[in-house]
């Protein structure tokens, strides 16, 4: 029995000792304002089964008065509607209001947004860092008045002031935010964003900026009010902004862009295009000059670099769409002293591999084209086309342009002198190209075809095409061409026209017309009542038609008056006329009354004269034939080496010489022929044939005078009657014969 009870004893006690040995320690006494005291203390909130709330705390302590409890090294879960995934907050210490639901953090609070729920996140998640920080476990809700920093996969950034509403997904920055965003490239600068106020939607993916924002990115800058930020995968993909400004300062060109509102679309972190509206505004500046684009709406399209290289998109293309207007502007002392300015519905503007310089601008709607100089004795130039096409050459130079359905507007300065500058000069036609020196920038051709119609005041032209050579400032017309104006008109298969002085010629079946001077004097070469015109196959004009040539098979004519010769020419100034090289000249005799060319009781009557050459002078109303000469009228012919015509000079109605009215009148006068003179005289059934070296003809008394050289007068029905001067009559049949002593008179008479 004692060893059993022994035994008992032995094993209570060993019972007791391992009891007391592994017995937990009584607790302290807790404080008076210590409800409760926990370790690795964890409390939770669910809703249909799902978690919304978890907050851990390595401490726990439970206030009594307030009911709140204070905890250390905290972690706050807060779950999303599916809870997928949770916002996790970290914080040192943090005081959690049960009755209300609010934990409040005094100290450095960091949170991480969107973790899984399960698994690694598939990028680098948002942290966002600060103090003070509030929190509501019913909401998520998240405030703070102090300052915040965040990080995320493509940038960070800080402000002032925030709050984030889990179940909106929504950050709000109440003032200072500074942001950068970087793109998926490494090499590529990024984008800096500094605003009054952010608001950043995760639901929407975007993030909005008010009143203003600073936008910076490389050499890239804009201003602007409220700006709203897309994001796509976490990368900026487009910036809206309102009144927005924006600078691109490359090493040799700045661009200055603005319009009420703005869009920059991004991709890989790089500018892809630019739109702006309403009153969107491009300037582009470089050494070579200034061009200014203004319009309802501008849209500017950016060639992106690849990745690895430096990530800075360039300018490929600008669109100016509604009342488009470019201005090119030449820089100081620049060899082009023009500006340009280019209006457009629509204008598309290609630049050059690189942005720096303009390749090409299109419009596609009705345009005008004007050439400003900036500086004296240079011309206006305005273009109008339905489409013009310009291309361009290194420094933005103008190479070439083309237009369609155009109108052009030259108008020269006044010359040195002058009253009023000369008339501007317009052309019309289907097509246009014009070609530009590439030195000085100044149109050196310009081409147009289809319809071509020209008008300088009262001076009109038209052909199928015409070239402009600018340095001579000639115009060739060829194809139908035609050209007049109050002077006359001249029509040519090619027509050549400077328009410094209004000379032109004329190739290739020539036809022209010039109008009467009413204020000059009649003759029977020269008519100021009728039209002269002419034939030939080339025609020379100087001096707004007051001296004319053809050549080439020309012929001249005023009503029956006609003169041929291979080369004639008139000088209206000098009242002279001339023809060369065989010429045939034609005179009507005129009746003062009615003017028919008709003497009573015959047909009408010409005076025609043959000769190697003629000159006519309107102020002795002579015209000198030479060379092999021969002047025939009905019954007569007189030959000779030369012979002097005089013509009559009458005026409408009458004989200016006899002042009769309605009177027969002959346009000649008289004829002095001169060199081995020979004057047949013809009838029915009698000829009379003179000789000598020098005759006389009056037309109205029918008088022939012989005179030197031994004259002689055979007649077949009389004889022969020599004499020093023989005078015929042939109206009347009267012969005077006078002799000399050494010559006197001596006649043969036939018997009957």
């Amino acid at each position: 029995m004692a060893a059993i009870i022994g035994l008992v004893v032995s094993a209570y006690l060993k019972r007791v000792q391992t009891r007391s040995q592994t017995a937990p320690k009584t607790p302290s006494i807790l404080p008076d304002d210590t409800a409760s005291t926990a370790k690795d203390w964890e409390w939770k909130q669910t809703a249909n089964g799902k978690p919304t709330v978890e907050v851990k705390a390595k401490d726990f302590r439970q206030v009594r008065e307030p009911n709140q409890f204070e905890l250390k090294g905290v972690e706050l879960h807060l779950y999303n509607k599916e809870a997928t995934s949770y916002d996790l907050v970290k914080s040192a210490e943090a005081q959690f209001d049960i009755s209300t639901g609010m934990l409040y953090s005094e100290g450095a609070v960091e949170i991480t947004m969107n973790v899984p729920a399960e698994g690694a996140p598939d990028s680098r998640l948002m942290v966002i860092k600060s103090s003070g920080v509030h929190f509501e476990t019913k909401t998520g809700k998240a405030t703070t008045d102090r300052e915040v920093s965040f990080e995320f996969d493509r940038g960070g950034g800080t402000g002032k002031g925030a709050q984030y509403d889990p179940q909106t997904h929504e950050l709000h920055l109440a003032s200072e935010a500074d942001l950068t965003w970087r793109g998926t490239n490494p090499k590529a600068p990024p984008m800096h964003i500094e605003t009054g106020e952010l608001t950043y939607k995760e639901a929407e993916s975007k993030v909005y900026l008010a009143p203003w924002a600073k936008m910076t990115r490389d050499t890239l800058r804009m201003d602007g009010g409220a700006t709203v930020v897309t994001l796509t995968k976490g990368a900026i993909s487009l910036v809206e902004s309102d009144g927005a400004h924006g600078v691109n300062q490359q090493e040799t060109r700045t661009m200055d862009f603005a319009a009420d509102h703005m869009a920059m679309n991004f991709a890989d972190g790089q500018v892809s295009q630019i739109t702006g509206q309403p009153n969107g505004r491009l300037i582009s500046t470089s050494k070579s000059g200034k061009t200014t684009i203004a319009t309802d709406r501008i849209e500017m399209n950016f060639e992106v670099e690849k990745k690895g290289e430096h990530g800075e998109s360039k300018l490929k293309e600008a669109v100016a769409n509604g009342h488009g207007v470019v201005v090119s502007e030449p820089a100081a002392g620049a060899a082009n002293p023009e500006t340009r300015t280019l209006k457009s519905e629509i204008i598309h503007m290609k630049m050059r591999a690189g942005g720096e310089e303009i390749e090409s601008v299109e419009t596609e709607a009705a345009s005008t084209l004007e050439f400003t100089p900036n500086g004296p004795g240079r011309p206006r130039r305005l273009v109008t086309g339905e489409r013009i096409w310009i291309a361009y050459g290194a420094g933005n130079q103008i190479e070439s342009f083309r237009a369609v359905n155009v109108t052009t507007k030259t108008q020269n300065p006044k010359l040195a002198g002058a009253k009023v500058a000369p008339p501007a000069a317009m052309t019309w036609s289907k097509d246009m190209t014009a070609a530009f020196e590439p030195k000085t920038n100044q149109v050196a051709k310009v081409e147009q075809w289809g319809d071509f119609r020209y008008q300088a005041g009262d001076r009109q032209a038209k052909a199928e095409k015409a070239e402009l050579d600018q340095s001579r400032n000639r115009m060739t017309l060829t194809g139908q061409a035609r050209i007049w104006d109050a002077t006359g008109s001249t029509a040519a298969d090619r027509i050549v026209l400077d328009e410094k002085n209004s000379d032109f010629t004329a190739d290739g079946g020539v036809n022209s017309v010039r109008m009467p001077d009413k204020n000059g004097d009649s003759s029977g070469m020269l008519s100021a009542d009728q039209p002269l015109h002419a034939k030939a196959e080339h025609m020379q004009s100087r001096n707004h038609d007051e001296q004319i040539v053809y050549k080439g098979g020309a012929v001249a004519w005023q009503e029956a008056n006609r003169l041929q010769a291979p080369e004639i020419a008139i000088d209206r100034e000098e009242s002279r006329l001339e023809a060369h090289g065989g010429v045939t000249s034609e005179l009507l005799d005129k009746k003062s009354t009615a003017g028919s060319g008709k003497t009573s009781g015959q047909g009408p009557v010409f005076t025609v004269v043959k000769a190697q050459d003629m000159v006519y002078t309107d102020d002795d109303h002579l015209a000198r034939y030479t060379g092999g000469v021969k002047l025939t009228r009905p019954g007569l012919s007189v030959t000779g080496n030369e012979v002097d015509a005089y013509l009559r000079e009458t005026e409408s109605g009458g004989d200016a010489k006899t002042g009769a009215k309605g009177d027969t009148g002959s346009s000649l006068d008289r004829a002095l022929a001169k060199g081995k003179v020979e004057i047949i005289s013809t009838g029915a059934a009698r000829k009379r044939v003179g000789t000598a070296e020098r005759a006389q003809y009056f037309v109205d008394d029918g008088k022939v005078v012989l005179e030197e050289g031994r004259p002689q007068l055979v007649d077949s029905l009389k004889g022969t009657t020599k004499g020093s001067e023989l005078t015929w009559f042939a109206n009347n049949d009267r012969l005077l014969v006078n002799g000399v002593e050494k010559q006197p008179a001596s006649s043969l008479l036939l018997r009957k």
